[in-house]
């Protein structure tokens, strides 16, 4: 009697089945090599990014460890006074305790927020009227391809190329409890348009080599741009100060992107280009063209005979700018020579207009940050009840003791 021999997986078709069960468990049908999903809310957009929160949160675990240690600089609702709030931004530097605050504090947003590539300037938002974490700021370079931008600015291909220096993106921008509880999102927005973030820049990249031109360039903060990430966002609408705008909208992405594709199935899909020696699974260096996992997730689906679409989701999120300048349009097309910042208000000026704007009328409105705890910041962290388990709102030293109980 003969055996019968059952073959194993290819690697191809056990991507392919990895691809198709990602895709439905986020929610999506393939349908003609379309994908469909079941209507754009914010809960779901929320659920679509839990996969990858997920996975954060699990590579996170040294982070979070150190929720004992920075809880101090985390606010209850009896923390705040509103009318006392000062903020003040501390531009912070990688491998220091202010980076893990920073990225400890990024575990609170909903959608999980990336690295940023290229040129990047990090801060915190401390309220000086406590020492408690206010939120944060980070810019990064922008994407070379955003055509509601683009169309904006009124670029030609060519003014792009010479002046995207002078662009930055926000792609961390919010306020951490209770504080977001008080429109405090909206003041950080405001803070894009700052006379500090503007001298944080000028110091830190009036002279630098382009990784990607290998000029030596000499750039001005002209125009920095962020997102929405949960679609429309009633945060970052139309942002006025006194008759002047801090952001305002230009229009909305196309619905394309990777982020239904969380790391363990990108993974996968370098492993295979890796086995089909392509030069995509090892170019992940900044300047080695488009976005790297855009490339490697479009090249993976081509050979395996899927459809590119695939990566149209189709969850657009809205753009936003923040002029520096009057004149900042005319100097991005070259019309202008100089960038005439002079108008430009310093961080403690903006804090006090926002502040008296949103800040104060919420918190008279509504009492519900004044009962917020560091219990709910931490489950915050994690929404997960088995890691809540590991961490304690406890002072350091306690948390020590009864780890050793």
């Amino acid at each position: 009697m003969t055996s019968k021999i059952i073959p194993l997986l290819t690697l191809e078709a056990s991507l392919k089945r990895s691809i198709r069960r990602t895709l439905r468990a986020s929610g999506f049908r393939m349908v003609n090599g379309q994908l469909v999903g079941d209507g754009v809310t914010k809960e779901r957009i929320r659920a679509l990014h839990s996969i990858q929160r997920k996975a954060k949160l699990l590579a996170s675990s040294r982070i979070l460890s150190k929720w004992p240690e920075f809880q101090k600089y985390f606010a209850s609702g009896c923390d705040i006074t509103s009318e006392l709030i000062s903020p003040r931004l501390e531009l912070i530097d990688g491998r220091t305790w202010q980076s893990d605050l920073f990225a400890l504090a990024t575990l609170n947003w909903s959608v999980p927020t990336s690295n940023g590539y290229g040129r990047r300037l990090r801060f915190l938002c401390w309220d000086d009227s406590n020492n408690k974490l206010i939120g944060l700021i980070a810019l990064a370079d922008p994407v070379f391809n955003l055509k509601v931008r683009d169309d904006f600015v009124g670029w030609t291909g060519a003014d792009r190329i010479k002046r995207l220096s002078c662009v930055m993106d926000a792609y961390v921008l919010g306020a951490v409890p209770p504080y977001n509880l008080l429109l405090s999102g909206k003041m950080l927005a405001c803070l894009l348009k700052s006379s500090d973030i503007f001298d944080a820049f000028k110091e830190k990249y009036s002279s630098y080599k382009s990784v990607i031109s290998q000029r030596r360039l000499k750039p001005t903060l002209a125009l920095i741009t962020t997102s929405s990430s949960l679609g429309r966002s009633s945060v970052y609408n139309r942002l006025k100060l006194q008759d002047e705008f801090f952001l305002r909208p230009v229009g909305e992405t196309r619905g394309y992107g990777h982020f239904h594709i969380p790391e363990r199935l990108f993974l996968q899909m370098r492993a295979f280009l890796t086995k089909r020696r392509h030069q995509y699974a090892s170019g992940h260096k900044f300047g080695q063209g488009a976005n790297w996992r855009m490339r490697v997730i479009r090249e993976t689906l081509k050979q395996l005979g899927l459809s590119q679409n695939l990566l149209k989701h189709g969850i657009a999120r809205e753009v936003f700018v923040s002029e520096l300048a009057p004149n900042t349009l005319a100097f991005l097309r070259g019309d202008s020579k100089t960038l005439d910042v002079s108008r430009l208000k310093s961080v403690s000026e903006i804090g006090k207009l926002a502040i008296d704007r949103w800040v104060i009328p919420r918190a008279e409105r509504r009492q519900d940050f004044a009962t917020w705890t560091l219990e709910n910041t931490l489950e915050g962290f994690t929404n997960l009840a088995a890691s809540t388990k590991q961490l304690s709102t406890r002072p350091p030293e306690e948390s020590q003791n009864l780890r050793q109980r």
